[in-house]
C-alpha cells in the first residue's frame, strides 16, 4: 500500500524514537514532536524529506490543538495518531508533591486525552484512521511507590475503551498498547523519583529502587521489537483494542485479572443483597 503518514508525540527517546526511526526507513512520512529538537538532529539529518520535527509540551492544550490541526492542514490526511509522550514518576504516594501529582497528570493523562479529541473530527471527516496510545501493563497491574503513574494509566485506558466504541462507526480504530519493562531511557534515564521519605524505608514502596538499578539485571523487553509489533498492529482489522507486549508483563496481567475475577466472584451473594426483590 501507499506509504503513510504519523503523527507522534514523544520522539525524542524511548518508544517514540525507535518507531520514527524505523517508520522512516520503511519510507512513511513521520511528524514527531519533541521538547529539543537537538535529540532528534540525526533523523533529521537523514530524513529532511519525510521527518517533520515540531515543538511540543504536550501538558500545553491550546498547543496540542493548535499542532494537530496545522499538520492536518498542511499533510491533507494522517493515517495514525501516536500518543506516546509521558514518563514515570516513583515514590509513595505521600513522598510525592502536589506539582509532581498534577504534572504527571497533566503530562500522561490530560494531554493523552486532548491530543486524541483534537484528532477526532478529522479523522472522521477523511473517513477514517488509527490511534495509538501507548499504555503500560502498569494500566491493569499496580505496584507499591508507583500510584500516579497507575493512576495515568489506568485513566487512559478506560477514557479509550470507551472512546473506541464511539468512534468505531467511523472507521477509527483504537489500540491502547501495553508494554512491559523494556531497556529503554524510560526506566533507566528518564524516570522520576520523589524525595524519599525515612519512615519508608524497607516499605514496599521503595521496591522500585531495585527495578531502576541496571546492575541487578535489565528489563526483558527489547524496543526494536516491540515497535516493530506496534507498526504492524496498523493493518490489523478492526483495529486490537489492547496489545500486550512482553511475555513476563503478559503473565503478570493474566495473573492479577484472575486473582480479580475471583475476588468479584466471591461477591455473588453480596451484589445481589442490595437489589429490589423480584417483581419489585
Amino acid at each position: 500500500m501507499n506509504n503513510r503518514t504519523w503523527l507522534i508525540t514523544g520522539v525524542s527517546s524511548g518508544f517514540g524514537y525507535e518507531l520514527t526511526r524505523q517508520l522512516l526507513e520503511k519510507g512513511d512520512n513521520v511528524i514527531g514532536t519533541v521538547r529539543d529538537k537537538s535529540k532528534v538532529k540525526d533523523l533529521m539529518e537523514r530524513h529532511p524529506e519525510t521527518f517533520t520535527c515540531e515543538i511540543l509540551d504536550v501538558t500545553d492544550v491550546p498547543a496540542i490543538h493548535q499542532l494537530v490541526d496545522h499538520s492536518f492542514g498542511k499533510f491533507g490526511r494522517i493515517d495514525v495518531i501516536v500518543s506516546n509522550a509521558g514518563y514515570g514518576l516513583f515514590g509513595a504516594a505521600e513522598e510525592l508533591t502536589d506539582e509532581q501529582v498534577n504534572h504527571i497528570l497533566a503530562t500522561n493523562l490530560t494531554g493523552s486525552i486532548q491530543l486524541i479529541r483534537s484528532a477526532l473530527p478529522h479523522l472522521r471527516n477523511q473517513g477514517g484512521g488509527r490511534m495509538i496510545q501507548l499504555s503500560s501493563y502498569g494500566g491493569q497491574v499496580a505496584f507499591p511507590g508507583n500510584s500516579m503513574y497507575h493512576a495515568t494509566k489506568f485513566g487512559i485506558e478506560g477514557f479509550c475503551e470507551s472512546v473506541a466504541q464511539e468512534v468505531a462507526p467511523f472507521n477509527i480504530g483504537i489500540t491502547i498498547v501495553e508494554p512491559g519493562g523494556a531497556r529503554t531511557e524510560f526506566r533507566y534515564e528518564s524516570a522520576r523519583v520523589a524525595n524519599l521519605m525515612p519512615e519508608y524505608e524497607g516499605n514496599p514502596a521503595h521496591g522500585f529502587l531495585s527495578m531502576l538499578d541496571a546492575s541487578n539485571g535489565l528489563a526483558p523487553g527489547d524496543p526494536v521489537r516491540m515497535a516493530a509489533r506496534i507498526i504492524e498492529s496498523v493493518d490489523k482489522e478492526p483495529a486490537p483494542l489492547r496489545m500486550m507486549l512482553g511475555s513476563q508483563a503478559l503473565t503478570n496481567t493474566i495473573s492479577r485479572l484472575e486473582a480479580r475475577i475471583a475476588d468479584y466472584e466471591r461477591q455473588t451473594e453480596l451484589a445481589a443483597s442490595t437489589d429490589f426483590p423480584a417483581g419489585e
